[in-house]
């Protein structure tokens, strides 16, 4: 199965912090375009996506994540330079890679994250629901990650009296689908 990007979702969520906070946004970052395969019989998946496509702050994804402030469209274009410049490096390690593989225990993954060149091993929870036709299948979960575990120092300015907190959330939604070959195309089915 592919994972189909225009029904996936993957975001983030990084908290102010600092004697300053107060000043500052909390921010949702997303990407829309998940790449990757989900091979439900092996208990695999894979799949990555590119830093430089994210979204900063898509109001929707705020309001969904609870957040009260709202940044100007310069403090979201700021936002989105500092991540992708200045703490994940993005020219450098442009892509986030996941390799998930099932546990014993239905509900959770042990998952391999591999961001700014540092791989981590996690358990991930996840929901996992067949589609109706049984030809897809959605998948969906959230857990914390530290930036520091993956050598990111999270941004700061003033001495740290306005910064982002260490602690991040990862939320995601994956939809996956079998792709179907037309009549006579040579496809091999089921792929």
């Amino acid at each position: 199965m592919h994972i189909v990007p225009q029904q996936s979702l993957l975001t983030i969520t990084v908290r102010r912090g600092g004697a300053l906070a107060r000043l500052g946004h909390d921010h949702v970052i997303a990407s829309r375009n998940l790449q990757g395969v989900v091979a439900p019989a092996l208990g695999r998946a894979q799949f990555q996506f590119r830093l430089d496509e994210m979204s900063v702050d898509e109001e929707g994804l705020r309001q969904a994540a609870g957040l009260t402030t709202t940044p100007s469209a310069d403090a979201i274009a700021g936002t989105r330079h500092n991540m992708l410049v200045r703490v994940l490096e993005a020219e450098r390690y442009p892509w986030v890679r996941i390799e998930a593989r099932r546990t014993d225990d239905k509900e959770t993954l042990e998952a391999d994250i591999t961001v700014h060149g540092v791989t981590r091993t996690v358990q991930l929870p996840v929901r996992i629901e067949e589609a109706a036709d049984g030809r897809g299948l959605q998948a969906s979960g959230s857990l914390l990650l530290k930036q520091s575990d993956f050598g990111i120092v999270p941004f700061a300015i003033l001495g740290g009296a306005m910064a982002v907190q260490d602690q991040m959330e990862l939320a995601f939604r994956i939809s996956a689908r079998q792709e179907v070959s037309a009549p006579g195309s040579g496809a091999s089915p089921g792929r």
